[in-house]
């Protein structure tokens, strides 16, 4: 995959977090980055867009509409505060167009860890595990973590 999803160097140990912005992921970043310092590995932190659909009529977007610039700035405000509270800990911020699961299941090849929150946005209220846990846990080529966040 590109945009150095699988960027993996000799010798180096790689953490893969996948961030949504959701209070879950936020607090799974949070641990992920605290084990990248005590492991001397590298954060890549990921988050994936895609264009809102719909049924039936075309949705009409304002001219200046840019989900892949928002996603960026939503990881950039995200990790902003973290490198400065960890600053030995390489964090590599990606993001990709596409669905989260399977972007984030090819991101875990070579990677030591994969670490996600238990449920992002798109669960309902109640939910224990988000459809996009659930697929890494069972499809990740590495360990996952799933971090579960009970606020």
């Amino acid at each position: 995959m590109s945009n150095g999803q699988n960027n993996k160097s000799s010798g180096s140990h790689r953490i893969v977090v996948g961030i949504d912005g959701s209070p879950s992921s936020n607090a799974a970043l949070g641990w992920a980055i605290r084990q990248a310092e005590l492991t001397g590995s590298t954060l890549q932190a990921l988050t994936t867009w895609e264009w809102p659909s719909g049924f039936g009529w075309p949705m009409p977007f304002p001219s200046d509409y840019d989900p892949a610039s928002d996603a960026q700035k939503m990881l950039d405000d995200v990790l902003e505060p973290l490198k400065k509270d960890h600053p030995h800990v390489t964090v590599s911020p990606v993001v990709v167009e596409g669905h989260p699961a399977p972007i984030l299941v090819e991101a875990s090849r070579g990677a030591e860890l994969l670490v996600v929150g238990n449920r992002g946005h798109g669960g309902f209220a109640g939910m224990l595990l988000g459809s996009v846990s659930k697929y890494c846990a069972s499809n990740a080529h590495c360990p996952t973590l799933i971090f579960r966040d009970d606020e």
